[in-house]
This record gives C-alpha cells, sequence and structure tokens, in this order.
C-alpha cells in the first residue's frame, strides 16, 4: 500500500465520522466554560499557519499544566488497570506467551472525541478486550493537532479488561501537513540537556490515568542530527514513563539517519529506536522472511520476539483483508511476532448508514475477533480470516469478589434501570462498560446450535441484555465467565432473566477447577434456578427475574460460570440481564460537594468530590416539580456535562440528584444539586 495513506485517513475518517456524531461535530471553544469536553490534543509547541477550523482549538504542549487543565476532571480515567489471568484457552490452537495482539483505534476525528460519551448509539463500542494487550487511541492530524491524549470512556473501559493504552504522537508526512519543526519542537533539549516534553508527555499520562505513548514520526526531510536527537529524546521519555509505570512504542517509520523509510522489519535502521523503547510496531511491508528474520534478532537483543508488532491493515477490508497468517502465527510451530492490527473499527465504518445498528455492529465484530464459527471453542478450519480468538488464548479480570455484570456493552438505544425505560436517547460511553464474557459465544449442545449475541431490545439495566434464541433441541450450554473468585460460606451467585417465548429451564453452571485439556469444557455443576425451590429465592420486577443460588456443597474457588438451558417447549427467546457473585452487601457511600462549576443558559458543568470505597460509576436524574426522576446521564469521572435543559412544570430551579453506583450496582442516598434558572 501507499506508505502515506495511513496516515491521511485520520482525517479522511473524521470527515467520514462527522454526521454520526452531530452533537460534538460543532464543538465550543475550550474553556472552563459551560462548553462539552473532549479528549485532549496538542502540538508540540509551534501552530501552523493561518487559523484553526471550526471546532478546533491549538493548543500548545510545552504550555500544558494539569493545575491550567480545564477538562482534566472530565478526561481523568477513574478505573486502574487491572490484573488479568489466562484459563485454559477455549480451543487447541489457541496458545499462551506467544502472540500478542496490538488495535491502532480511531474512535473519532483528533478535535472532536467526546469526554463522556455521546448521544448516538452509532459508536466503536469494542467488547473483544480478552484478546488485546495494547490500544493505541490513534489520530493526529496537522490542521488539529499532533499529539492526542485518549479520553476516558475508552480507558476506563480498556482498564476494567486489563489492556493498557496508549496516547499518540504523530508526526505526518510533508505530503499530509507534516513540518519538519515540529519534529525539531518535539525532541529539543532545555539548558540541562533534557527534553521538556519529554516530561510533559509523561505528565499528562499519569494525571490523565493512562499507559503510555505510540510514537509515530514520519516527517520526512530530517538528518542524522535529527535521528540521533530522537533518538535521545525516546531514550529519555522511556526513562521517564518506566518510572510512573508507563510504556513507550515506537513505529517503524523514521530511521537512525533522520529520514523517513518504512523497513517493515527489524534491522539495523530501526534497532536503535526499538532498543530505546518498550515495543515496536512493523510497518505493512513485512515479508515471511522479514518477520522472521526480525523474530531472531529481537531474540538475540534479549528483547523477546513477541515485543515486535506485525502491521496488519485492515482499514479497507477487515475480515476480509488477505494476510499471511502462517508468516506471523502459523498453525504448527512458535508464532513468529505478535499482532499489530491497524484500523480495526472497520466492523463499523463500513457498514451503511442504515444499517449501523448495534447489533449490525456486534456480528461484524464478533466476526473479525472470533472467526467464522463465531464460537472460539469451534474455529472454522476453512475460514481465510484467522481470528485472534484462533491463535491467541483470552484473559480475564473476573478475580475478586464482589462481581457483577449487566453485560452493558457501552452502547445503547435506550437507558433501562431494573427493566424500565428511563431514557430513551441513543447513547454511547464506554466508561459504563461492564467486564464482558470473553468467549463470544461458546456454546456446547448435542441438538440445534441457538443464536447468541448481546440485543439491544430489551434489558435490565444499561442498555443490552444477552439473548439466546433457537428451538433448542437439546440442552444447551452457554460459557459466560472464567473467573478466580473465592467461595465462602455465605457466597452467593444471583441470576437475573426473563422469558419471552417457549419454555425453558434454567440451570447455573458453575465449575470449582480447570477443564483437563484445551478446548475441553469446564468440570461444571449444574445448580437448577427453580422458583418453586426453597433453596432458590427468586423475585420479579417489571417482567424480569432475580434468582439467588447459595453455592452450598461447593468449596474453594470459582473457575468459570455459565447457564445451561432445556426447552420444554420451543422455539425459545430467553434473555439473561445480569449476574452477580457476592458474600457480603455494602451499600456506596454518597459523593460530596455536588455543584454546578459553569453555566450557559441550559448548558451546566457539575462536579463533585468522589465518594470513598469502591464506585463503578455515578448517575445524574434531574427532579422535577410532580416528583418524576429524568435519567440524566452517568459517568465514572467526578465531572458531568448536561446539555441543553429547559426550565419545565413552571420551575425557578432545575434539581438535580447525584448518585454513586457500587459494584452490585446498588446505589448511594442522593445528593441534591440546585441550579436557578
Amino acid at each position: 500500500m501507499n506508505p502515506t495513506r495511513r496516515t491521511v485517513l485520520v482525517a479522511a475518517t473524521a470527515a467520514a465520522l462527522a454526521p454520526a456524531l452531530p452533537e460534538v461535530a460543532a464543538a465550543a471553544p475550550r474553556s472552563g466554560a459551560a462548553t462539552p469536553p473532549y479528549a485532549s490534543y496538542w502540538y508540540p509547541d509551534s501552530f501552523p499557519a493561518g487559523s484553526p477550523g471550526p471546532g478546533v482549538t491549538w493548543r500548545s504542549l510545552r504550555n500544558w499544566r494539569a493545575a491550567d487543565d480545564a477538562d482534566l476532571a472530565f478526561n481523568a480515567a477513574s478505573v486502574p488497570l487491572a490484573p488479568r489471568f489466562t484459563p485454559t484457552p477455549a480451543n487447541t490452537t489457541a496458545r499462551t506467551g506467544q502472540a500478542r495482539v496490538q488495535a491502532l483505534v480511531s474512535f473519532g476525528p483528533t478535535s472532536a472525541n467526546p469526554s463522556q460519551g455521546a448521544a448516538t448509539a452509532d459508536h466503536y463500542a469494542l467488547t473483544h478486550w480478552s484478546y488485546l494487550d495494547e490500544l493505541v487511541f490513534w489520530g493526529g492530524s496537522a490542521g488539529e493537532g499532533l499529539i492526542l491524549a485518549p479520553n476516558a470512556p475508552v480507558v476506563d473501559a480498556a482498564h476494567r479488561h486489563g489492556v493498557p493504552v496508549l496516547g499518540n504522537v504523530f508526526l505526518p508526512p510533508v505530503a499530509y501537513g507534516g513540518q519538519l519543526q515540529w519534529t525539531r519542537d518535539l525532541v529539543r533539549k532545555d539548558a540541562s540537556g533534557h527534553c521538556p516534553l519529554a516530561d510533559r508527555l509523561v505528565a499528562v499520562a499519569a494525571a490523565y490515568g493512562f499507559d503510555g505513548w505510540f510514537v509515530n514520526a514520519e516527517t520526512g526531510g530530517g538528518n542524522t542530527a535529527l535521528g540521533s536527537a530522537m533518538l535521545g529524546f525516546v531514550q529519555e521519555l522511556k526513562i521517564l514513563a518506566a518510572a510512573r509505570g508507563q510504556r513507550v512504542t515506537w513505529y517503524d517509520a523514521m530511521t537512525v539517519n533522520g529520514t523517513v523509510s518504512w523497513q517493515g522489519a527489524l534491522n539495523s535502521q530501526n534497532e536503535a529506536f526499538f532498543q530505546a523503547a518498550d515495543d515496536m510496531f512493523v510497518d505493512f511491508r513485512w515479508s515471511a522472511g522479514t518477520l522472521a528474520a526480525s523474530g531472531t534478532r529481537a531474540d538475540r537483543l534479549g528483547r523477546g520476539r513477541y515485543a515486535l508488532w506485525a502491521g496488519v491493515d485492515v482499514e479497507s477490508n477487515g475480515s476480509g483483508t488477505p494476510v499471511d497468517w502462517d508468516a506471523m502465527v502459523p498453525a504448527g510451530k512458535p508464532h513468529t511476532t505478535s499482532i499489530g492490527f491497524y484500523r480495526p473499527e472497520w466492523t463499523r465504518n463500513h457498514l451503511p448508514a442504515d444499517r449501523r445498528a448495534p447489533e449490525d455492529f456486534h456480528a461484524a465484530d464478533d466476526r473479525f475477533w472470533s472467526g467464522r464459527s463465531l464460537d472460539p471453542s469451534r474455529p472454522d478450519p476453512a475460514d481465510p480470516w484467522r481470528a485472534p480468538a484462533v491463535s491467541v488464548a483470552d484473559r480475564s479480570t473476573v478475580t475478586s469478589l464482589p462481581f457483577a455484570s449487566v453485560f452493558n456493552t457501552g452502547h445503547g438505544l435506550r437507558w433501562y434501570e431494573e427493566g424500565a425505560v428511563t431514557s430513551d436517547r441513543p447513547w454511547n460511553h464506554l466508561g459504563l462498560q461492564d467486564r464482558l464474557p470473553a468467549r463470544r459465544w461458546v456454546v456446547r449442545t448435542s441438538g440445534q446450535r441457538p443464536a447468541v449475541s448481546f440485543d439491544f431490545a430489551d434489558a435490565w439495566r444499561g442498555g443490552n441484555s444477552v439473548l439466546v434464541a433457537g428451538a433448542l433441541d437439546g440442552p444447551a450450554e452457554v460459557d459466560l465467565y472464567a473467573t478466580r473468585l473465592p467461595i465462602a460460606v455465605n457466597t452467593v451467585v444471583e441470576l437475573t432473566y426473563r422469558g419471552e417465548a417457549g419454555e425453558v429451564n434454567v440451570e447455573l453452571a458453575v465449575a470449582t477447577g480447570e477443564p483437563t485439556t484445551a478446548g475441553t469444557a469446564p468440570p461444571y455443576t449444574y445448580l437448577p434456578v427453580n422458583p418453586d425451590d426453597k433453596a432458590c429465592r427468586v423475585k420479579t420486577v417489571n417482567g424480569w427475574q432475580t434468582a439467588r443460588l447459595a453455592l452450598t456443597g461447593l468449596s474453594g474457588t470459582v473457575h468459570a460460570l455459565g447457564v445451561r438451558l432445556t426447552a420444554g417447549a420451543g422455539p425459545v427467546r430467553w434473555r439473561l440481564g445480569g449476574i452477580a457473585v457476592r458474600d457480603t452487601v455494602t451499600t456506596p457511600s454518597a459523593p460530596s460537594g455536588a455543584r454546578v462549576t459553569a453555566a450557559n443558559g441550559g448548558d451546566l458543568r457539575l462536579a463533585w468530590h468522589a465518594a470513598p470505597g469502591t464506585v463503578r460509576h455515578y448517575t445524574l436524574h434531574r427532579l422535577l416539580p410532580d416528583g418524576t426522576r429524568r435519567f440524566l446521564g452517568a459517568t465514572g469521572q467526578c465531572a458531568f456535562f448536561a446539555a441543553a435543559l429547559e426550565p419545565e412544570q413552571q420551575e425557578k430551579a432545575a434539581r438535580f440528584e447525584l448518585r454513586a453506583v457500587g459494584e452490585l450496582y446498588n446505589a448511594s442516598a442522593p445528593v441534591t444539586v440546585t441550579h436557578p434558572w
């Protein structure tokens, strides 16, 4: 492919996405006023000639200070990077400890990545985190800014699944507006011989709570002196980043002599940069021979071959992209390198505008990550697309109590609370995404396999549920979570579900050990979910049933959770709305100091102090004079932007109720905020 094509596509993608995000396209000047907050972006120091375009604010990273950052409260991640483990693989081809997977993803235009989601369900709601090892928040353009910090929703969702997120430093080719002065600005040293912007990048990542930087220097025209200065910059950045637990990934573009020449390999032209960084993205022009030589070279350097991400450009054709998989992740031999996906958000972007419903996106995304069989335990050997689930073992972060999930994917057509619609507006906010089932979808049955999917027509909480639909002419066992949850005498599992068609007998599947070999089922024990059984306490709310089952007779550690469904009459449509494992229930403490910090008509900025203890997120409702409550939104941060509010029912002041929501989705007492009109 044209070596610069992928760089200009950041701008092209921005134009393509703008119609899908009308509420953020015309961004107001970024300030402490009541304006929508966005992910931050900068130039190293100097700006282009002319003036910024509509909705764009030019900023200098050299001048950034956390204390002066009016949007910091909206952009700072709230979820720490979770530790994760590798369960026994779902199939015999997936490897542990070999190839890893990196993804370079553009979630939106550089200047219009909302800090707290947006009022549309049409969004790249990435959910297959269990196969990912590193996410790059891809972006940057000559006309907006070159350094892009990831927004809080993406970082929170990734961290919940144990995936580090990197911001992007993009120095574009001259043909697409790049200026060599920007490279010089980035690597400039001060009087003490240090690189101030290396320190500034690390400070940004620490303040915002993400995990480091992806450095992509593609502006041509440099010389050996500039190459040497860039190497010194990366070395200093790596030292400073490592001291704060951050990472640095280098992109195979600039060489040691300062020119831009994509190698498609690890060799003498880029080895010094690879050694200076944590790992390197190998440009797309690799071959079987250059990858093999690169892996050998990395091993010889003591770095290991899996610190090389072999680039796979999937922006245009996604799961239809032809790839020499045997050169990278051969089926019968150790993997050669890791995998670096460029722009897997194809799974959303290729869909026609009239077929971008959440279900359409997830169908394409499952095809990309799980393979044509849509069952990681049964890969299709004839599938030309070797999905990550075929080669890479999934990981899990479900290791402590309490654990709960309502299978929230981070977007939806409506917002539900206990089975009732409390907002009929489409939405997206990845920071509200749950820890999701990794193996979508492993189903074991001797009969016809039912369809299993995330479905957005109904939900217990959030925006979606899990729908199982089909004839069910034999018992069907659906894997949900690999876990490491301790069992105590009072540990219970709660399952929330509802039937829509047919009759189905439900059993909770609990395994207290690992499968004997890869590709085999967990050693499940089946606990009947029977409303007539005194051992199974069931309550019904808004048509949803919640069954509480004690793990009587089981001990040790829960290694896997699932459900087994047996039809009494069919065909069956059955929804799973939530699952929780707990021993005790603690009511969250309320936040404090809630206040309106800026107002512009009906646009308000609110802020508060974090509630003590563990908080999943905060919800904000508007309390109307007639006593009804209207859901406004939720966020993991301690700040919220409410847009276009108006006085209602002759009220003199708007009243808001803020609550902290705990890990079990139980809420704190409300805190009231009043804003006079």
